[in-house]
Formats: C-alpha cells, structure tokens, sequence
C-alpha cells in the first residue's frame, strides 16, 4: 500500500467541532472528516477492494465511501493528521489475511495428566461420602 498516492485520493472537510475550547469551540471548525471511496481507488487491485469491501462493510456508506472523523483536539491540523494515521491503519489492518488454522492434536503426556487428574479428582469426591454398611 502506497500511503503518498493514497493521500491524493483521499478529501478532507473541516467541520465544527463539539470537543474542547471553550468559546473558542463555536468559531473554527477543527473537526478533520476524511473520505475515502474505495471502489473508485487506483491504488488497491480487485482481490483487495472486494476484502476491504468485505472487512470494512459497517464503516462504508452505501455509495462505497469510508469516513473517518476525529475530534480528539482542539487544532485542526492535529485532528487531520490523526484521522489520517488512524485510515492508514484501518486499512492495513483489513487487507492483511489471516492465517489458516491447522488443526492440531494433544500430546500422549498431556491426555494421560488430564486422565490421572481426573481420576485424582474423583478419588477425592468418593472419600467424602460417608462408608456404605454393606
């Protein structure tokens, strides 16, 4: 993933803010809104666009756009480079694949401890019956 083409491909709004700043909050707009539309994006091929179609389809807009917001301080500028950390990450995160798990088996030690616990176990709930009389 090339962070410097995707950076051209991405919009940046400013938008007021409800966070800190006191009076200072009802004048600027230092809300970073990034957008990102993944199905028009040059940078990803098909396999990876359909995976983060896929990984990412709660955070997607119908029209194919991710937003990402941050409001976190009280510069503008701050919050843009947050947001902008936080996409690079998003997406990171969504096109890794998974490894596949292999199914694996207990060892002979460990299913003989778990039959030699259980049978100490049980030793020591029949002790606590009382003796039967016959």
């Amino acid at each position: 993933m090339d962070n410097e083409k995707l950076l051209k491909e991405i919009s940046f709004k400013a938008v007021r803010s409800s966070g800190p700043g006191g009076q200072h909050v009802n004048k600027t707009a230092s809300k970073a809104v990034i957008s990102f539309t993944i199905t028009s994006s040059q940078i990803f091929t098909p396999l990876e666009k359909q995976r983060l179609l896929e990984k990412l389809k709660s955070r997607i807009s119908q029209d194919g756009i991710l937003t990402i917001t941050c409001s976190e301080s009280r510069s503008q500028h701050r919050n843009k480079a947050l947001a902008i950390a936080r996409l690079f990450t998003l997406l990171e995160k969504s096109l890794r694949v998974a490894k596949s798990r292999k199914k694996s088996r207990p060892s002979k030690n460990a299913i003989e401890k778990r039959i030699v616990s259980k049978k100490k176990n049980a030793l020591k709930k029949a002790n606590r019956k009382p003796p039967s009389l016959q």
